[in-house]
């Protein structure tokens, strides 16, 4: 095998350190990336070297001046034995990278990313900068995957609720999707909660375009709901539409302030939002209890108090033991 040049091998190791950087940036675009293809397909020690520094940088976590110097010494040492690379022809190539825990798969010169999904547990709020530099505040027991390609970004919120900072990219569209409803963005920052197939979207700034994907057997497909900033749209599977209101930016976002705000909810609703954020579940023992609509703020770091006022508002009673508190009808005997 003949001896690599130290001075090359340092020079494609700065190369692929300055690569790495750079695609992580929030304003990379698709010009800067064919720039990366065009350079880890010229030389097979490119893709290989920029791969092993994906690996090591991931470990790091982040990449300041001393940790990239650091990175580059690192692979200054002596390496395991290569592996056997498939040949890297534009035409026929497939190169794998890992990039933030998203898989890049490159095919015929052409992107697509697979599915990542981000998950909160109870009590949890998590924030998240997707690939293409959105800023993502992830509520407790929530659920996120990402689906981004080269013509769309797509977002899929499973359970509880997100807000979104986007990154706005007239040629690759951001697209929330949220049981029935679709949102799409136009410049935004907007809010998406999802309590079963019921749906919240409160819009902080520009504005979405917001639709029905699934009507109900029978119904014609509505039509997009255009919304913006100040304006709160909820989505009920059981209703005949979408409705409309107002929200101000402070109660949209509560939630990371520790305060969950609700306008004209069902009670059903509030409880399932406030066990994302309670290590004792909330149980409604009467059905027709979760139907009473509730208006105001719960604090979730006293979410106790709340249930200890809640009888004075509702004909409730509240019953608590082991790691569990029941909500049930007052003019009936306990359930316990």
């Amino acid at each position: 095998m003949a001896k690599i040049d130290p001075r090359k091998q340092d020079e494609i190791l700065h190369a692929a350190a300055d690569w790495w950087v750079k695609l992580r940036e929030p304003d990379t675009e698709g010009e800067a990336v064919e720039q990366w293809l065009a350079w880890a397909t010229e030389d097979e020690r490119h893709l290989e070297t920029f791969e092993r520094m994906n690996e090591l940088a991931g470990r790091l976590g982040s990449l300041d001046a001393v940790s990239r110097q650091g990175l580059i010494n690192a692979f200054t040492r002596p390496a395991a034995p290569p592996r056997r690379w498939l040949p890297l022809a534009v035409a026929a190539s497939i190169a794998v990278v890992a990039l933030s825990g998203t898989y890049i798969v490159w095919r015929n010169g052409v992107s697509s990313v697979g599915s990542q999904v981000y998950a909160s547990a109870v009590a949890q709020n998590k924030d998240i900068t997707l690939p293409d530099g959105t800023q993502v505040a992830l509520g407790a027991a929530s659920t996120l995957t990402t689906h981004f390609s080269h013509g769309q970004r797509r977002v899929e919120l499973s359970q509880g609720e997100a807000f979104f900072q986007v990154i706005h990219d007239n040629s690759r569209p951001f697209v929330v999707a949220a049981g029935n409803v679709s949102v799409r963005d136009i410049g935004t920052a907007f809010d998406v909660r999802r309590t079963g197939e019921r749906v919240t979207i409160a819009v902080t700034q520009g504005r979405v375009q917001i639709a029905d994907t699934h009507p109900s057997p029978g119904q014609e497909p509505r039509g997009t709901l255009e919304v913006s900033a100040g304006q709160l749209v909820s989505y009920d599977p059981n209703s005949s539409g979408m409705t409309i209101g107002s929200i101000t930016s402070e109660q949209a976002t509560g939630w990371r302030d520790d305060r969950l705000d609700f306008i004209d909810e069902p009670l059903s609703v509030v409880v399932a939002n406030l066990n994302r954020y309670s290590v004792r579940q909330l149980h409604i023992a009467d059905a027709d209890l979760g139907k009473l609509t509730y208006t105001g703020s719960v604090r979730t770091d006293a979410i106790d108090s709340w249930l200890s006022a809640l009888p004075q508002v509702f004909p409730l009673r509240v019953s608590t033991g082991g790691n569990e508190v029941i909500l049930s009808d007052a003019a009936y005997p306990s359930h316990r």
